[in-house]
Order: structure tokens, then C-alpha cells, then sequence
């Protein structure tokens, strides 16, 4: 993090312990709401330093909220929503690739520390997250082996890896349509949370029909 993001009291990192909260939902899903509304107002003057506590959150979400009761589904939407709100202030935020690729690690961590699971849908942003092909295109070479590999085991002995959807998403942000769709081929399960980013590929290289197919 910057000198910057050192320096600033962020009201909500001191609520955001690990095992912060007890059982109950409601108050946790207060304080994710207070947190999404600070980093919203310092987004509006200062992005960079939003984005950066827009990371330290999304780190420190997971590990507040393990004691939680989330068989009533209000806190995993609380929390996608929180991600779908943040997510957009760190892709735009004007950060130069030794700040996003230090972002990106520190929340690839967190994903992969994720048990619950909660910030699972952040995988799903990972491409814009990457904010240039470039950079997508290093994500998705690191990924992309681990996702063969897993798929290429079959539907019998496939594992599960956590970044796959990160990969997926990583290689439609460089413009990789042709080998994300070959990928895909590899998948054991045609599932949608997984198929749509072909559908997506088919849109960007301009096959609307076999997309919508």
C-alpha cells in the first residue's frame, strides 16, 4: 500500500477483525454498508486512495465475518454487493502495474483464503481488476495450466481451483477468445457460471448467433 493508504484512519478497518462479529447478520451487514459508503466518498476525491482501501476490505472481509450465522443468505448478498460496488473503484482507480499487480496479489491471497466461501464472485471481476490486457494476459498465463489440469482429469477425479473463474475472466480481458473458448471445451460440466464467459468470447470476436446458440 502507498504512504498515503498508511497514513489514513479508515473508520471500518478497526471493525473488520477476524471473528468481529457473532452469529447474528444484521450487524455486520450495517458495518459493510458504513465501509462501501466511506470508501465511496473518498473515491470521489481521492480514487487512488479508495481503491487501496477498497482492497484492504475486501482482505479483511472474509476473517470478520467467520462466526457468522449465513444460512439466511442476507449476509453472502450484503457482501456481493459490497464487491459489486468495489470492484469497479479499484479497476478505475489510476494506479501504475507495481500498484495493481501488489492489489491483485493481495486479494488473490484473500480468494484463495476464502473458506466460507464469501468473496468468491470476486474472481468474476478479475479481468477488469487487471485494467489492461497486459496484465490480464499475465494473470491468465499463470492460471490457465491449473485450470487444464484440473479439467483434464475428467468428470470423475476434477478437482476444485478457486481462480478459475479468475482465469476465464483473465483471458477475456486480453483478448484471448480463441483459447478461452478451447479451454472451455476441457470443462467436465457445462456449467453457465462457466460457460458465459464463452458467450461473452463469442460476442467480442462478433458470433452473436453461436453465442446466442
Amino acid at each position: 500500500m502507498s504512504k498515503a493508504a498508511d497514513k489514513h484512519a479508515w473508520a471500518f478497518a478497526p471493525r473488520f477483525r477476524r471473528g468481529g462479529f457473532g452469529w447474528r447478520s444484521e450487524p455486520a451487514i450495517v458495518r459493510i454498508k458504513e465501509a462501501i459508503a466511506e470508501i465511496k466518498a473518498v473515491s470521489r476525491k481521492a480514487p487512488l486512495l479508495a481503491a487501496e482501501g477498497a482492497v484492504l476490505f475486501l482482505q479483511k472481509l472474509s476473517p470478520a465475518l467467520e462466526n457468522i450465522d449465513s444460512s439466511s443468505g442476507a449476509i453472502g448478498t450484503a457482501v456481493s454487493r459490497a464487491i459489486e460496488a468495489l470492484a469497479p473503484i479499484i479497476a478505475k482507480a489510476p494506479a501504475d502495474v507495481p500498484t495493481r499487480r501488489k492489489w491483485l496479489e493481495l486479494l488473490y491471497q484473500a480468494h484463495a483464503d476464502d473458506a466460507i466461501p464469501y468473496i468468491e464472485s470476486l474472481a468474476d471481476y478479475w479481468g477488469e481488476l487487471c485494467a489492461s490486457p497486459e496484465l490480464a494476459a499475465e494473470w491468465a498465463e499463470r492460471l490457465v495450466g491449473t485450470v487444464d489440469t484440473v479439467w483434464s482429469r475428467g468428470r470423475e477425479e476434477h478437482g476444485f481451483f478457486h481462480g478459475t473463474n479468475m482465469c476465464l475472466s483473465a483471458l477475456l480481458a486480453a483478448g484471448r477468445h480463441e483459447q478461452l473458448l478451447a479451454l472451455l471445451d476441457k470443462c467436465p460440466y457445462p456449467f453457465w457460471s462457466y460457460r458465459r464467459w464463452g458467450v461473452k468470447a463469442l460476442i467480442a470476436m462478433g458470433k452473436k448467433t453461436k453465442a446466442l446458440h
